[in-house]
Parts: structure tokens; sequence; C-alpha cells
């Protein structure tokens, strides 16, 4: 079902791109020859014969028309390390500002073409995944009976968690502090309970907060289709750029080459024209894949956006919102009225079966999956893709494990669903799923106490706690 989760899900989203070149200048002179180091005093011999040594080799570099003997401020002088002079002109030039502005432009482009390439050959290597999405878009044209659209939410659902957790990051995530953890479902609680007050007192917040995730929703499609693009279309494309006219270039406040690439233009494109679509007079009814398209390009950006930084907030996280879950679904039914009343491109859409007969008709014509449900934990199953690189199991893949486990919760409350015919909390059944196969994954590796304290930037956590 969809929940509040999703409204937390967005306002943790950020992207943030800082550059930072630390520039270290050390100079180490020749060590000198002194009187210090080599005392004529000396008991030892060897210091004597160096120091003799020493004074025959500066003598020998000293002009043929000075001698230590002539003048001895002349001698005392010739024992100081000589340095090269440096004649009138700098051969380095000193950066202009303008210039200094054009290099980090250029270099911050380099950067993110080298991730772009990444991104591109992560989803050469996930196309099979990113192909079966593509063909569950045409599972409503097979129809709408009960076990097309658990196929057609397990399969979404579970893949996007996979493919999610897989994805190469353009930029560094935001994580989530312990102090976030423990009021997201504060957060979620007040979020949703004034999105029910507003429909239930007759205004409908819908168009405003639907407009608002589509813009979102653009500028995902716009990011996540840049990859995907450039596996389908030929190599050319990734390569070319298009001139900015300079008047746009200010308005944009554009450093360096005033050139955007081409591939990036034609996906925002797509998401800009998707959004447009959205908005068009028809029925949802008729246009609800395009509003599940929307959604999965948001909770495939929020998993790359967001990282729960330790193991310690993750729990915190999922067992708060695990309890935000429970509390509006079986104890209100603000949940219930928010989910079908409030209708953006934040939720997993399918036409629902006809009812039994003898039953009324339904009041909401699809069978409902909160994008929440997806994003909450596959931002724990990508972390624990992050454990996997860090503690490099030797029995069991913890991500691999995470998927699994995803996928077997949801599969539980799928058949609770079934058998009740009663509106399920999902995050009941995929957090303890999520979280005790992370904990018996590392029991089973011997890596429990590491797993348990697992932190992504320990460097960070001990500044944060300081």
């Amino acid at each position: 079902m969809v929940n509040a989760t999703t409204l937390a899900t967005t306002v943790l989203v950020a992207a943030s791109f800082l550059i930072s070149i630390p520039q270290n200048h050390a100079f180490v002179p020749n060590t000198p020859l002194t009187r210090t180091q080599y005392s004529p005093t000396s008991t030892n011999f060897q210091h004597k014969t160096n120091y003799k040594r020493n004074l025959e080799i500066q003598a020998d570099n000293t002009d043929d028309t000075t001698t230590t003997d002539s003048n001895p401020l002349a001698a005392f002088l010739s024992l100081l390390p000589k340095f090269p002079s440096s004649p009138n002109t700098n051969t380095t030039p000193i950066e202009s500002e303008e210039d200094r502005i054009k290099r980090l432009a250029a270099e911050r482009v380099l950067e993110l073409e080298e991730r772009e390439t990444e991104r591109q050959l992560q989803v050469k290597e996930d196309i099979i995944p990113y192909g079966f999405l593509f063909v569950l878009q045409f599972l409503p044209l097979l129809g709408t009976d009960r076990i097309e659209g658990l196929l057609y939410f397990f399969g979404m659902a579970v893949t996007t968690v996979y493919v999610g957790g897989r994805q190469v990051t353009l930029a560094e995530s935001e994580s989530v502090t312990l102090k976030s953890a423990l009021f997201a479902p504060i957060f979620a609680s007040f979020s949703i309970g004034v999105l029910y007050t507003l429909i239930k007192s007759g205004l409908d917040p819908t168009v405003l907060y639907a407009f608002l995730v589509t813009i979102f929703g653009a500028l995902a499609i716009s990011d996540i289709g840049v990859p995907i693009l450039r596996n389908v279309l030929p190599a050319e494309f990734a390569e070319a750029k298009v001139t900015v006219p300079d008047s746009i270039a200010e308005v944009l406040k554009m450093e360096g080459e005033r050139e955007l690439p081409l591939d990036g233009l034609v996906t925002l494109a797509l998401g800009v024209g998707a959004t447009a679509a959205y908005w068009a007079p028809f029925p949802i009814e008729q246009k609800f894949i395009l509003s599940n398209v929307i959604a999965w390009a948001i909770g495939m950006i929020t998993l790359t956006s967001v990282s729960l930084g330790t193991f310690q907030t993750a729990a915190v996280l999922l067992a708060g919102l695990f309890l935000y879950d429970i509390f509006w679904v079986f104890g209100t039914d603000v949940m219930m009225t928010v989910a079908t009343k409030v209708e953006a491109p934040v939720k997993l859409l399918y036409t629902a079966p006809p009812p039994p007969e003898g039953m009324a008709p339904r009041s909401y014509p699809f069978s409902v999956l909160g994008l929440g449900d997806v994003v909450i934990p596959g931002l724990f199953v990508a972390f624990m893709g992050k454990v996997d690189n860090v503690l490099k199991p030797e029995k069991f893949g913890y991500f691999n494990v995470a998927v699994g486990a995803y996928a077997f919760g949801l599969a539980a409350c799928f058949i609770v669903n079934d058998i009740t015919h009663a509106g399920q909390p999902a995050l009941l059944y995929l957090d303890p799923a999520c979280i005790g196969s992370a904990l018996a994954c590392g029991a089973a590796n011997g890596q429990l106490k590491e797993v348990w304290n697992f932190q992504e930037n320990p460097e960070e956590e001990e500044v944060a706690a300081e």
C-alpha cells in the first residue's frame, strides 16, 4: 500500500557536488654541510675525515680569486649551502582566477563523464533485469486478473531493489544520521496526518502534491535515462555536445566550455514529455503505466541519493517505520484514505480484478504497492552491498541475501493479503526479513560483530559524534 513513508523518502533526497583540490607544496633543500654536523673536535675519526673532505669540496667550488685563508668571512660563507639563482622571469605562469574557474569546471566535467561511463557499463552488465522491467509494462495487455497483478508488483519491486542497489552514483550520497532515523516515523506521521486532515476538510491536496512530484519525476527520468540510452543508441550519442548560446549560458551561470551533453538534453526532454503526458486530460486508468514509470525513476534516483550510513542507523530507521506502518494501516483508516484519494506517481498501480459476485464495486480501480515499500527496504539492500565490498564474506554475500530476504518478505505480504482480502502494511513483513537475514548472514560468515558495528564512513561518524 502507498504510505507516507514515501513522503519521508522524498525529503531525504539530496544531491551535493563538492570539489576539493588540495595543493600541498614542500621544498626540502639539500642537507647543508656545516660544522655542527661534522665537528673537528669530535673524537670520531670518521667524522674528522668527512669534515676535511667536505672542506676540500667546498674549496674546489669557490671562485679561484677568493681563498678561505685571505678572508675568514668568505671562508665561513663558503661552507653554507649554495642554491641555484633564479632568473628574473618566472617560467611558471601565474593562474588567473578566470583560468582557475575554467580548469575546475573542466576537471568536474571529466570526473562526471568518468562516472557516467561507469554507470553505462553497470547498466550494460544488468541489461537482462532492465529488459525484464521493460517487458513488465506490457503485462496489463495480457490481463488484469489477480495473478497478473501480483506478478507485476513482485517483478517490479524485487528487480528495482536489485538494479537500484547496484547502480553507480554520480555524487556522494546523503547519509541518514541516527537522529534523522529516530525522527523519521514522527515526520512521516505528521505528513500523512496533514494530508488526511486536508482530505477530510474538503480540500484536495492532489494537484499541488502531484505537481511537485512530477517535476521531481522529470528530473529523475532525465538522470536515470542517460546510462540506459547510451546502451541503446550508437556511441556517437554519448560523445555529442550541444553549444549553449551566451545569453542562456549566462542565465545558467555556466563556467568553462559552454556546452551540454546531447544525451542529457534528450533524456531531459523525455522527462518533461512524460510529465506533460501525465497531466494530459485523460483518466488515470489510461495512463497508470506512465505513472508507474515516473514513480520507478523517482525510486531509482532515491536509492543512489541516500545512504543509511551505519548498520545501527539502518536498524533504527527500519524498526521505527515498521511500527509506523502497522499503526496507520491496522489502527486507523488514514493510510487507506490517503492511498486512494491522493493521486500522484508515488505508488505502483495495477488494474484491480473485478470484485466477486455479490460484493460491492471497488471504490478505487487499482491494486497498489507504495513506493516507500520499495525504497525503504531498497536502501537497506543497497547498504548491504557496501557491507559486501568492505567485509568480503567468504560464504554468503550480504547483498544477494538481502535481495532474497526482500523477495521473501514481499511474497509473504502478498500471500496474507490474498488470504485476508485486507490491505497489509508491507513493512511488517519486509523490515524483519531484511534486518534478520543480515544478522543471520553475519553470524554464518563469522562477522556478526563487524556487521552490527559497520560504518560506511567511520571518519565522518567520529566527527559527527564529536
